[in-house]
């Protein structure tokens, strides 16, 4: 098992910047990815941001590409994600989630809103 625990959510004006904390403890050394989704009220699920943990590759979604940047520290198992410019749009509980066999591992969220 794995387990994901977030930190850095909060309050912020638009135009502002959050960063992001996820660590990852237990068997830490199944995994291959980490990385971000977030739900908004009354919307699904949606991708945010990955890492690849042996590589360091990153994907983006196209609505936060540009603004939003996943880095990893495999020493700390930790995986954080700097927002910038954020809009009234990224109000949403973010989700760590962290990929292993046949398995998918979720953090419990953080919440981050956006005031306009």
């Amino acid at each position: 098992q794995v387990q994901l625990v977030e930190s850095g959510g909060g309050l912020v004006q638009a135009g502002g910047s959050l960063r992001l904390s996820c660590a990852a403890s237990g068997r830490t050394f199944t995994v291959y990815d980490m990385g971000w989704s977030r739900q908004a009220p009354g919307k699904e699920r949606e991708f945010v941001a990955s890492i690849m943990l042996s590589s360091g590759t990153t994907y983006y979604a196209d609505s936060v590409e540009g603004r939003f940047t996943i880095s990893r520290d495999n020493a700390k198992n930790t995986v954080y994600l700097q927002m910038n410019s954020l809009k009234a749009e990224d109000t949403a509980v973010y989700y760590c989630n962290s990929g292993g066999i046949n398995t998918r591992y979720w953090g419990q969220g953080t919440q981050v809103t956006v005031s306009s």
